[in-house]
């Protein structure tokens, strides 16, 4: 009979002691294995014995990225190095990488919450499962590969990019299952549609990660391949690499394995927890991690805490997507701006695609400029494009307080991509 991989607890009071649990042991483990830990804790007048409720995490000193980069290449090192069976690295472009290094635990504990990540998806052991992310150093490939064996269905390790392959993969091996990023979704959806070939394509579910995805972008990639289900799947590699949650057949948020890691949802200025429903910043403290834990880790991933129990009944807690990073904001004439609030805003416009630019410019007036590409719906009219971008302008006025200039451009005339799609193009000095 094939197992489950769900948590054991039914109650949030057996949770709680998971993770107190799992805290303790967390705090003790990094204190008495990491010299960078030990020095933090000691600096911050902290010692394990002091961790005696959950209440306690708020005395303990947050990481960082910068912390990373700064003790490369072990850094949170808490074990031996003999105890290290692999190491993965972030697809970070400036500075040093942040390097993670695992135990052979840590390798099983990520491919259990993995697993965990496909039965909440309702896959079967039947299912063929193409894996379109990128493989080598980053966590992604192999994270989604590691899970999809351990589950038990059929993985396709097909990587990204190379499109023709990709549909070839698609139609040949009857895929149910697509994982890729949003942007490499809608380039096969967009391909699949253009040589008419839905008819002998079989997906029915895609898992999407690395980027946020919005909700015209869904809509075009279920409407042009008919697949009953898109998924959300958070992840980084400083809390093992994708498979920390997903979104039930409910949709209505993404579970966490809040057994394997604490998630704290706090306001990155002031480093408070927001109130309920409030965007904040992701900060993690994981609970059984060996070769490198976390404690207070500031992702600077933003989301909200949706309050509640899912329909689905299950008893495990869940946050929103991810909306963005707290670095990704921009300043226009000192307003502080997320793409994703761009985002959300053309969502709602009717005429609009699915892919859109900003682009920032300071001219010689002394002033900041944006301007706001937007691709045109598939079939829409351009004789409405002014209509159009007036109305988006107003909306982004009224929403942002900046105003911005609209430019309405063809359908499929913005750039498409297999990776992370890039928004903002800022040309000031």
């Amino acid at each position: 009979m094939n197992r489950s991989f769900m948590p054991a607890f039914k109650t949030q009071e057996e949770l709680a002691a998971i993770q107190l649990a799992g805290l303790q042991w967390t705090v003790r483990h990094a204190f008495e294995g990491s010299p960078f830990y030990r020095q933090r804790l000691t600096e911050a007048g902290v010692t394990p014995d002091q961790i005696q409720s959950l209440d306690d995490l708020k005395r303990l000193p947050f990481v960082t990225a910068q912390d990373l980069r700064e003790n490369y290449p072990w850094p949170l090192l808490s074990v031996p190095m003999t105890r290290i069976v692999r190491l993965h690295a972030s697809t970070g472009t400036t500075g040093k990488r942040k390097v993670l290094v695992y135990t052979a635990k840590d390798i099983d504990d990520w491919a259990e919450m993995f697993a965990r990540c496909y039965e909440t998806a309702e896959l079967s052991r039947e299912d063929r499962v193409q894996i379109c992310v990128g493989y080598g150093v980053w966590t992604a490939g192999v994270g989604f590969q590691l899970g999809c064996e351990r589950f038990g269905a059929l993985a396709i390790p097909a990587g990204p990019g190379n499109i023709d392959l990709q549909i070839q993969f698609l139609i040949d091996f009857q895929t149910t299952v697509l994982c890729c990023t949003a942007s490499m979704a809608l380039l096969l959806a967009e391909e699949i549609d253009r040589r008419g070939i839905r008819d002998r394509i079989h997906v029915k579910k895609v898992i999407f990660g690395a980027e946020r995805s919005s909700d015209a972008m869904r809509l075009k990639v279920k409407t042009l391949t008919g697949v009953d289900h898109i998924f959300d799947i958070p992840g980084l590699t400083e809390v093992y690499g994708p498979g920390t949650g997903l979104d039930c057949t409910c949709h209505t948020g993404i579970h966490y394995w809040a057994d394997y890691y604490i998630l704290e949802i706090l306001n990155p200025d002031t480093l408070q927890p927001v109130a309920d429903g409030e965007v904040g910043e992701m900060v993690y403290t994981t609970l059984r991690k060996e070769g490198a834990p976390l404690i207070r880790y500031r992702s600077r991933d933003l989301t909200r805490a949706i309050p509640g129990q899912c329909p689905c009944g299950s008893p495990l807690p869940r946050h929103d997507r991810i909306v963005g990073r707290s670095d990704d904001m921009f300043i226009v004439r000192g307003v502080n701006i997320y793409p994703s609030h761009v985002d959300e805003i053309l969502s709602r416009e009717k005429g609009v695609g699915s892919e859109f630019q900003i682009h920032l410019d300071h001219y010689e007036d002394g002033k900041d400029y944006m301007v706001l590409k937007v691709e045109r719906e598939e079939g829409g009219r351009p004789e409405a494009d002014a209509a159009l971008a007036a109305k988006i302008e107003r909306a982004l006025r009224k929403e942002t307080l900046v105003s911005g200039k609209v430019e309405i451009v063809d359908y499929q005339s913005l750039p498409r991509t297999e990776r992370k799609a890039k928004r903002v193009f800022d040309h000031r000095t």
